[in-house]
């Protein structure tokens, strides 16, 4: 009985990728922007010479009272045409029926490459690779130099758009393991302050004898008077095998310079 249960719950999720999928076929669908707030990120570059700055901002992953995250500040700079150098420096925490630990994070530092434009179309491509570094204090952090391999792609198409793509995450470590990473997202720009966007994201196992999960969310950008804008997302995650439901979830003061 339980294992028809969690078999129809997997069911419905990958039901789901594939609607969200599907849509964004028949969609083929302009945001300006994508990535933050969603777990899902997207290929456009910060504009050559500006500086994009997500922070204070605030994410974490957990399932009832267990659950970690980050605080602290995401730094993007449009170093060349198609060319966005990314730092995050984090402070992690982390929460059981201990308690609350906190300490310093390992650093995010990332390189997003746009190979591909084509502005009539509406249509782009990028590159983003992406590693941290173990600089993280009380065992807050991997401990090792982490990495991602990611494609992204954006299809934009007046005031839609559709992003995603996904990677190999690399992941070293007694117990880990590599796996597959990705997701995508349909998103729509509601006004000249407002972007809502919906997604569904996927990772394989992390550890060996792990499980995969599915997260699915809801993300909404609004931008504030010049230079500020809001970012906002969370939703439910769902570990293969069943088991309750988890959460995520972001928010940040976005800051364009």
């Amino acid at each position: 009985m339980l294992e028809n249960c969690s078999s129809q719950r997997i069911g419905m999720r990958i039901a789901l990728l594939r609607l969200l999928f599907g849509i964004a076929l028949m969609v083929a669908p302009s945001a300006t922007f994508a990535g933050p707030p969603f777990l899902t990120d997207d290929p456009e570059p910060t504009e050559t010479g500006h500086w994009e700055i997500y922070g204070p901002l605030l994410e974490g992953e957990g399932r009832g009272p267990d659950y970690g995250g980050s605080a602290g500040v995401e730094i993007n700079y449009g170093a060349a045409p198609d060319l966005q150098i990314s730092v995050g420096l984090p402070v992690a925490f982390s929460h059981d029926s201990a308690g609350m630990n906190w300490g310093a994070g390992d650093v995010a530092v990332s390189a997003k490459y746009r190979f591909y434009h084509d502005e009539a179309a509406g249509l782009q491509i990028a590159a983003f690779p992406d590693m941290t570094i173990p600089t993280a204090s009380g065992g807050m952090g991997a401990g090792r130099v982490t990495g991602l391999l990611p494609i992204w792609f954006q299809k934009d198409s007046g005031k839609w758009s559709v992003f995603g793509g996904g990677g190999y995450a690399i992941n070293p470590g007694p117990g880990n393991r590599d796996y597959w990473t990705g997701g995508i997202a349909l998103s729509r720009q509601f006004s000249d302050k407002l972007l809502v966007g919906i997604e569904a994201d996927r990772s394989g196992a992390d550890a060996v004898g792990g499980n995969g999960t599915t997260s699915l969310g809801v993300g909404a950008i609004y931008r504030l008077k010049a230079p500020f804008r809001l970012l906002a997302s969370g939703g439910p995650s769902f570990e293969d095998g069943g088991g309750p439901a988890g959460f995520h979830f972001f928010v940040a003061l976005g800051i364009d310079l």
